[in-house]
């Protein structure tokens, strides 16, 4: 669908973050749900009608921009260099949680990570249809947009794995009430969205949406650093989850408008899709990373406790719950580079002016560079 008005698209972007807050609060009842009376394998079963559905409304309702770039020819090779550097990244961080950092199959792993990648960029600079032309990234805002959600991201899937496993082994919350504790945060993304972020963000500069929010998500975040063994939900867990909420979804609405913002229609699939492969990038780095740290931090706790702590039982737990603390720690510092990235990257005004005149994806400002603006279809957020 085209929004041709700045309004049109902050509104546009209000509804779709409303959509998939609630997409994701339903996938977190249907989640506790599944596993808690059939098997947890059924969290898995279940994406494949929704998938079903997905595809077909695409075939049927999506159209492409005209002039958007449609390559005759797949880039393979920039597929093959791209798939297997983010594997080899992703796969070195989770061997450092059983080989160790310094462990010449985990620093092998990261090498082979960075000659890739950096291969992958070679290619793309040089093949005629490039899956990923440089020059959408090349451009400051689009860039800083990029790198401030893949490092938000990496902190919230990280907080998702640990907080799960929190309310469930450590709290002794069922699967269903588990999923029930993490809609604040649904209703809180939703409300930052539509409340905040998509009615601000034709007004102000989206810096000032975007650093704030991922600050006041740190904030969040930083409450949780102070969890034990008998944190009171209501006390605070419940406040950390709501400005978790508020600040992702303040930050994320003007973060995805920006990110298809005055590119050239040939580019504008590829800047969106761009959108989602820095939040997945940063989801599957960040579900290894966390896991390793925690991991980590949880066996130095209970070779140095072990003596002390009267109980195996209670060792056990506080272990794990020392381990949750030490990664949620980084996923503060996280959020807080990811919030200087976006207000030092992010320098554009604010997107509320219709214009002839826009920042087109190579920089200069043309017409051209207004109707692309226009014309580029709205990103999907990943949960």
């Amino acid at each position: 669908m085209t929004f041709t008005e700045a309004r049109e698209r902050a509104k546009a972007f209000g509804i779709f973050g409303a959509i998939a807050g609630g997409g994701g609060a339903v996938g977190l009842i249907l989640g506790g749900v599944l596993t808690e009376y059939m098997n947890w394998r059924w969290t898995f079963f279940v994406n494949i009608p929704f998938a079903v559905i997905a595809a077909a409304g695409a075939l049927l309702v999506i159209r492409e921009p005209a002039g958007s770039r449609n390559p005759s020819k797949l880039d393979v090779p920039g597929v093959i260099l791209a798939t297997l550097g983010l594997v080899s990244l992703v796969y070195g961080f989770t061997r450092a949680e059983s080989d160790g950092w310094g462990a010449g199959m985990t620093i092998g792993l990261f090498v082979a990570a960075a000659v890739l990648l950096a291969a992958f960029v070679l290619v793309e600079s040089k093949v005629k249809s490039p899956l990923l032309p440089l020059r959408v990234l090349t451009d400051r805002n689009r860039a800083g947009v990029y790198t401030s959600l893949g490092l938000a991201v990496i902190g919230m899937f990280g907080l998702f794995l640990f907080l799960t496993y929190y309310m469930q082994i450590v709290k002794g919350y069922t699967p269903v009430t588990t999923g029930l504790a993490f809609l604040p945060m649904i209703v809180g993304m939703i409300t930052g969205s539509t409340q905040i972020g998509a009615r601000l963000m034709t007004r102000v500069r989206p810096r000032l949406l975007m650093a704030p929010g991922f600050l006041l998500a740190a904030v969040g975040m930083f409450l949780l650093t102070g969890i034990d063994l008998d944190t009171s939900y209501p006390a605070l867990i419940l406040p950390a989850f709501l400005l978790l909420g508020l600040g992702m979804g303040t930050a994320f609405m003007p973060a995805m408008s920006l990110a298809t913002h005055g590119v050239q229609p040939r580019d504008a699939g590829v800047a969106s899709a761009m959108v989602n492969t820095s939040q997945q990038v940063g989801g599957a780095i960040g579900t290894a990373l966390l896991n390793t740290i925690a991991a980590s931090a949880t066996t130095a706790y209970a070779t140095s406790h072990a003596k002390s702590t009267p109980s195996v039982d209670l060792l056990k737990l506080e272990s794990m719950v020392h381990g949750y603390t030490a990664a949620i720690w980084w996923a503060v510092g996280i959020l807080a580079v990811a919030a200087v990235i976006a207000f030092t990257m992010v320098t554009t005004g604010h997107q509320g002016g219709s214009g002839p005149v826009a920042r087109s994806g190579d920089g200069a400002d043309t017409a051209e560079g207004a109707e692309a603006e226009a014309d580029v279809p709205i990103p999907v957020m990943a949960h």
